[in-house]
């Protein structure tokens, strides 16, 4: 796998747009390197790309920073895997590009023209998602006979699954500003204000005022819900607070979400974590009022068939990690038969939780805790590895 360089005719398209503006300042520092890692140079076009690639997947966190330890990491990862004389085919880019667009339910041609419109050159899906790959099928062929998994194995994870043991539990404020584009800067400033407060009382002001959730009506208070209901990585975000602490703006479609961590409690638990989520989706033409109407008329998810038209209702069961972000987010607090409210295009967004499936016995997929379980192992020897590569690395940084 050699580091890949930019293609001429992007080089070209590039120059020409600084010939035209007259401006040499940029075509003399957009290529130059920002960090070295080894003998390989990330330039400050690359971490541009990320930033607007990390964007485009709502990733929440410092995208600057993130973006800048991805490229730091896949300069290593990269350099292992010319050391082992590895890389991938054309063919088998071909299909993994192929796969990565479909899973945004888009045809590869379609989803170039959303890369363009986000300002993201082909180039930089192609280099994110080989080097993903490449990694992913090199740390399965070194470490596939230590990764294995015997029935013991299963066994006592699904003991662990049982039930017993504690969680933990976050109460917390919510705001969520609608942001559609012609107000997307307005939002992102109050967003960026908002992220500084440090007192309840402030925050859930600013929740009444500015929040687009029903939820404003109680200065954004939600009750106590596990940890676990929330995706991995707002979840992580939550527990780094402090009481009063709020996060950072996390992009949404069409909004920006903060939360505010009130106060963290640990608890006995009964039962596991959910396996599965069951859910529904829809959106009300008008505002609250027609929403709260179809709400009112519906205590389960079937019942929803019978007040609107059938094919206005998406619903799906799926693992929490395979859940959109911003629908996990509104799903976390709801318990099997409650529903939350949203600003959608053309009207009210309705996420009504059907119910959640421990992970117990009698209802335990064997073949996918064995999957679980060797991806977790891969996933650690992955990890053990860049960690030595990061530590015999000389990285050095020109920013």
């Amino acid at each position: 796998m050699t580091t890949r360089m930019l293609p001429k005719r992007l080089i070209a398209a590039l120059l020409g747009l600084w010939i035209a503006t007259g401006s040499t300042a940029v075509a003399q520092s957009s290529f130059n390197p920002a960090i070295m890692v080894n003998e390989d140079a990330i330039t400050f076009y690359e971490i541009d790309q990320r930033i607007r690639l990390l964007e485009l997947f709502n990733t929440p966190g410092d995208l600057p920073s993130l973006a800048r330890e991805q490229l730091i990491d896949d300069r290593l990862r990269s350099q292992e895997l010319r050391r082992a004389r590895l890389s991938l085919s054309e063919e088998a880019l071909a299909r993994e590009l192929e796969a990565f667009a479909g899973r945004a339910d888009l045809p590869y041609d379609q989803f170039l023209g959303v890369l363009a419109q986000n300002g993201i050159a082909e180039e930089t899906l192609r280099d994110f998602v080989e080097i993903g790959v490449s990694w992913r099928d090199f740390v399965r062929s070194r470490y596939t006979s230590r990764s294995a998994v015997n029935e013991r194995d299963i066994d006592l994870e699904i003991a662990n699954l049982g039930g017993g043991g504690s969680r933990i539990e976050v109460l917390l404020n919510e705001i969520i500003i609608a942001a559609p584009p012609p107000r997307a800067a307005q939002a992102a400033a109050a967003a960026e204000r908002i992220s500084r407060l440090t007192t309840i009382g402030a925050f859930q002001a600013a929740a009444r005022e500015v929040s687009a959730l029903p939820s404003r009506e109680r200065g954004g208070a939600l009750d106590w819900a596990p940890i676990d209901n929330y995706p991995p990585q707002i979840g992580t975000l939550l527990l780094a607070l402090s009481p009063g602490e709020v996060t950072q703006p996390l992009p949404i479609p069409n909004g920006i979400a903060l939360f505010q961590l009130r106060a963290v409690r640990e608890v006995a638990v009964p039962r596991a974590a959910p396996a599965l989520i069951d859910y529904a989706v829809l959106t009300v033409a008008g505002g609250p009022a027609e929403a709260q109407a179809v709400a009112a008329r519906a205590d389960t998810c079937d019942d929803l068939y019978g007040i609107v038209p059938p094919a206005s209702v998406a619903r799906a069961e799926t693992a929490p990690g395979q859940i959109p972000g911003d629908i996990a987010l509104r799903l976390a607090p709801l318990d099997p038969g409650e529903i939350a409210f949203d600003t959608a295009p053309g009207g009210t967004r309705l996420v009504m939780l059907c119910s959640r499936t421990p992970e117990v016995e009698g209802g335990i997929d064997r073949e996918a805790i064995e999957s679980r379980l060797r991806s977790q192992r891969l996933s650690g020897f992955s990890d053990q590895l860049l960690a030595r590569l990061q530590a015999q690395a000389t990285i050095r940084r020109f920013e």
